[in-house]
């Protein structure tokens, strides 16, 4: 996992801070401990300030360079804007600006979370850290050559002390928020991996490594897939050299008669389309077709770091969907683990496959209280929503209405998807039970129709994030080409909802 700066928080400002930052307000006023760190360039700063035109709005953010007096050798007063409309979301976003203030060079940052009026929770304290250590991933490691350009944008490593009133409280509240990062970059460097590198099985192999932190592994290879029927997961694989996987992630922090939770994620290390093959423009994206799976690992590693109290069973289908001599073909007919036969359409609609098997996998060995799968799923998604939303699609209202306030709080949004009779028909089959897609019209809710008939009774709720969790435009707190979507939002319903 990438390099992170190392966060710590104090009851006083560090004395010695290369690159010192402080808050204000659209009065431009400062709290008692950053007006007296600051003095020295308060002249400075109201010149500085006039010039550029800067009035403390939030997320906005003026530089300088500190006089002799000040020690610092920067000053970055960062705007909050109106303290009482700061949500937790702006904490985090207000962090990732701090961070992208630090310089590469910097061994030491000093910030000073402070305002004139109302107190900055522990909590509060703990969100701006968690922007601070999303902003600094970098992914670089294939490059050997470093550009000047490279290492003048490169996030620094820099120490960060950060003083707050309630700094007790902001390591216990930081701990929680540390590991939930560390899944979120788990899951980032998942995305960023070549598929060259990250076959399914070496997929595995990683997801594996969660044994470090109490997480239960099964793996399960073609042989065992074969003896349980996964022919729909089987079948998209078949073309390739690397063989498919199945990985079983269980955490177990609850009481041991407690159902679990299950989260599902579909593992495409590579997506040629199979026989149906992709146009070549930009198919090198299609290594992030298993961002789903990455999501997932991400929160298994998140949940289990942070102890969290809750039974939770994290499942993935690994594969790669290649054109090889053995690859299926279209007017193929597979019967799935469920005893359902698919006649396969479009070899390029391979995730519901794959997702189709796990899910039952999942309903039928650990009867959870609901399932959540996560998938890059259909370009027809971004036609929809774009990359600012995910598409939600569920048989549960309950469970939808978390999912929904949950990305609302985290910044992490889903909305809300139509599934009904009248799709379902359009993936009826002359010659077997369904076909694997649908008409060109309804393409994401005909690929979730798809996966509703793996779940029967049990509450599901299906995140189509093919335009979330890959080759998103950069943000406060992500540059990196894979953000690590969807660990926060699925650690925040579950935190809230499922915790003992």
């Amino acid at each position: 996992m990438a390099d992170s700066p190392q966060i710590s928080f104090v009851d006083q400002p560090a004395p010695q801070a290369d690159t010192l930052i402080v808050l204000t307000d659209e009065s431009l006023r400062f709290g008692r401990l950053a007006a007296r760190a600051i003095d020295p360039a308060k002249e400075l700063i109201a010149r500085a300030a006039k010039a550029d035109g800067f009035k403390g709005k939030k997320n906005k953010a003026l530089g300088l360079v500190g006089p002799a007096a000040l020690k610092a050798d920067r000053l970055v007063v960062l705007g909050v804007g109106k303290r009482r409309e700061m949500k937790a979301t702006d904490w985090l976003k207000l962090g990732g600006i701090a961070m992208s203030r630090v310089p590469a060079l910097a061994k030491v940052a000093g910030v000073i979370l402070e305002l004139p009026e109302g107190k900055i929770s522990a909590d509060e304290a703990a969100d701006f850290a968690l922007g601070m250590k999303l902003r600094a991933y970098r992914f670089d490691r294939y490059k050997t050559k470093k550009k000047d350009d490279d290492e003048k944008d490169k996030p620094s490593r820099a120490a960060i002390s950060i003083a707050v009133a309630a700094a007790a409280g902001a390591r216990k509240a930081w701990a929680a928020r540390d590991a939930i990062g560390d899944g979120v970059l788990k899951a980032r460097d998942l995305v960023n991996e070549p598929p060259n590198v990250l076959h399914p099985v070496e997929f595995a192999r990683r997801a594996a490594e969660l044994k470090k932190v109490g997480v239960g592994i099964e793996t399960l290879d073609v042989a065992a897939m074969k003896k349980l029927g996964m022919n729909a997961l089987l079948g998209v694989g078949q073309g390739s050299t690397h063989e498919s996987r199945v990985v079983i992630m269980r955490w177990n922090g609850g009481k041991k008669s407690e159902a679990p939770v299950a989260v599902i994620g579909k593992g495409v290390c590579f997506d040629t389309g199979g026989i149906s093959i992709k146009p070549a423009a930009s198919m090198e994206d299609m290594k992030g077709d298993m961002a789903g799976a990455a999501c997932v690992v991400g929160l298994m590693h998140a949940l289990a770091a942070r102890k969290a109290k809750v039974n939770v069973v994290g499942a993935i289908g690994l594969v790669e969907n290649m054109p090889g001599g053995d690859a299926q073909r279209p007017g193929d007919i597979v019967k799935s683990m469920s005893g359902q036969t698919i006649e396969i359409i479009n070899t390029d609609a391979e995730g519901r496959l794959v997702l189709a098997d796990v899910l039952w996998y999942v309903k039928e060995n650990h009867k959870p209280k609901w399932m959540v799968d996560l998938a890059t799923l259909t370009g027809a998604i971004l036609v929809s929503l774009g990359q600012e939303y995910a598409g939600l699609f569920s048989n549960d209202e309950r469970l939808s209405k978390r999912l929904i306030e949950a990305g609302q709080e985290t910044g992490e949004r889903v909305w809300r998807m139509p599934l009904g009779p009248e799709f379902d028909k359009m993936i009826d089959s002359k010659f077997a039970d369904m076909k694997n897609t649908g008409s060109r019209y309804g393409g994401s809710t005909t690929a979730a129709q798809f996966l509703q008939r793996y779940v029967d009774k049990t509450p599901w709720a299906h995140l189509d994030v093919a335009g979330t969790a890959m080759g998103v435009p950069p943000s406060e707190i992500n540059q990196s080409w894979g953000p690590g979507w969807g660990v926060r939002l699925l650690d925040r319903l579950i935190a809230e909802h499922y915790e003992s």
